[in-house]
This record gives C-alpha cells, sequence and structure tokens, in this order.
C-alpha cells in the first residue's frame, strides 16, 4: 500500500497545559508527531481542543459547535487496562467561557449553547458514542477524560454495543499484539460525518462513524494501518485502507483532501487482519 501525500499522526498522553485554541500547536503540539495538526475543516464552528483532565492532556478533539458534535478524536493507544466507568460526563468550559481553565469540568445542570449536554440525549434512544472509546484507556484518569461530551456523539445503540465495540475490541488487540509488542507506536483517529437529523433540533445524529489506525516503527514507517467507516443506520462496519478511507471521507466532507496520518516514507506495510 502507497500513500504519496502528506497524511496526520498524532502522538498523545504526553503532558503540559491544554485548552480550546486557534491552533492545537498553540498549547499542546509536542503531542503531534513532527509538530503536525490534523486535518482542519474550513469553518469558524471548527473548535481545536487538546484534551485535558487534571491539568494532563490525553487527547486532541476537533469538535463542531454547530451540529454539538466532534469531527474527530485523535489519540495514541499505548495499552489497554480494566478502568472502571464512573459515567460523569464532562464538558469543556472553555466553549462557552473563554476565561475558564483549561480542565473539562463536570456539567450537573450547566446549559450551553457550543456543545451537548446530558438533557440532550435524554430520551433520545441514542447512546452517547464514545469516539475515544473507555475501552482504549491505558489508566483510570485516561477512562475519566472519555467521559466528555466534546468526545461523545450520538450513535445507535445496537451498533455502539455490538458491532463497533467488537471492533474496537479487536483493533485493540491487533495493536497490542502487532505493533505495541515490537515496541512500536500506534495512533488511531477516530471521527463521525454528520447526518441530515438532530436529536432536539439541537445535536446532530451523525450518518457514519468511522475509525483508522496506524502502527510505526523507529523510524516512522507505518507497519500495519487499516481503516474502518460504518452506518449508524445498517449497524454494520466497512474493513477498508486507510487510502480509501480518505477517499470516502473526502466526498462525505466534501472536501479536496482528508488527511490522517504523516509519514516520512511512502512504503507501507499492508495489515492482513479481517476484522469484517
Amino acid at each position: 500500500m502507497m500513500f504519496l501525500h502528506v497524511m496526520m499522526m498524532v502522538s498523545v498522553l504526553s503532558g503540559g497545559s491544554a485548552e480550546v485554541v486557534r491552533d492545537f500547536r498553540e498549547k499542546c503540539a509536542d503531542i503531534f508527531a513532527n509538530g503536525a495538526s490534523p486535518t482542519i475543516l474550513p469553518g469558524h464552528q471548527y473548535r481545536q481542543i487538546c484534551q485535558t483532565l487534571k491539568n494532563k492532556v490525553y487527547f486532541a478533539t476537533l469538535y463542531d459547535t454547530d451540529n454539538k458534535i466532534p469531527v474527530y478524536s485523535a489519540y495514541k493507544f499505548n495499552k489497554k487496562i480494566k478502568c472502571d466507568r464512573k459515567h460523569i460526563w464532562c464538558i469543556e468550559p472553555q466553549l462557552d467561557n473563554p476565561g475558564e481553565g483549561p480542565n473539562m469540568v463536570p456539567h450537573h445542570s450547566r446549559k450551553s449553547s457550543n456543545q451537548a449536554v446530558n438533557d440532550d440525549y435524554k430520551k433520545s434512544d441514542f447512546d452517547k458514542g464514545h469516539l475515544i472509546p473507555v475501552y482504549m484507556a491505558s489508566s483510570q484518569d485516561c477512562s475519566d477524560a472519555t467521559f466528555t461530551l466534546t468526545n461523545a456523539a450520538p450513535q445507535n445503540r445496537n451498533f455502539n454495543r455490538g458491532q463497533w465495540r467488537i471492533l474496537e475490541e479487536k483493533i485493540a488487540k491487533e495493536l497490542t499484539e502487532r505493533c505495541l509488542s515490537k515496541k512500536n507506536t500506534a495512533y488511531i483517529v477516530t471521527g463521525v460525518v454528520p447526518g441530515k437529523h438532530k436529536i432536539k433540533r439541537k445535536v446532530n445524529v451523525p450518518s457514519n462513524f468511522w475509525t483508522a489506525y496506524c502502527c510505526l516503527d523507529h523510524t516512522k514507517e507505518c507497519q500495519i494501518s487499516r481503516g474502518f467507516i460504518g452506518s449508524d443506520r445498517k449497524i454494520t462496519h466497512d474493513n477498508i485502507t486507510v487510502n480509501e478511507l480518505e477517499t470516502r471521507l473526502e466526498n462525505l466532507y466534501k472536501v479536496k483532501s482528508f488527511q490522517l496520518f504523516i509519514v516520512i516514507s511512502v512504503f507501507f506495510a499492508i495489515s492482513l487482519l479481517t476484522l469484517d
């Protein structure tokens, strides 16, 4: 598999301060490989968030304040441990008040014009679908950090608790056995595509959930990679190459380029994993 264009690669779980920023590089450049930021869609509604809990950055999110859902969350998969699901959902206070601190906070009864809150999901028949899942967390704090509403989108319950959960487990197993065991580094980007409907006339219900991974060795060559995209209505997902996923996302987002991983080599070893 050959990639002839530059792609985004994110390195997450580094320390430092973080917040809603004009450019990821302002406050969390160190979490991106080669200092490069992910693809940013054009438009005033997209906000770059270096997701922070207890003053530690755990992942990065591009958030759509019009649709009240993320475009994607990007992170580095270090290891998988068993974490408690505390179900304490947070919000990013700086989306409504730039003067707030950088940490995500439990929203309680807060109202928001720029992000979803718990009440938006009540009686909606949709799960709060994590982009970065609890299953991929490498610490309890990391697990807690995934429970921010800027890392969630309405997801069909059968899809969220069925095929998508199984896919997350298989990706974690694949990367643990074929990437981390070789002391390589695993990067994952997970996102959604806005649909035509909203819950409570506020929060967009995505038409598709998608995810991609890339395992880089010490020379920055990608040894295994794969992309997946699933329709929330069909309760299924397609297992495709990263190039194919990028092409689909370009068409779905109606942009000329949608880049996922930055690499310095054009040679990629093809993943043999079949997750259908």
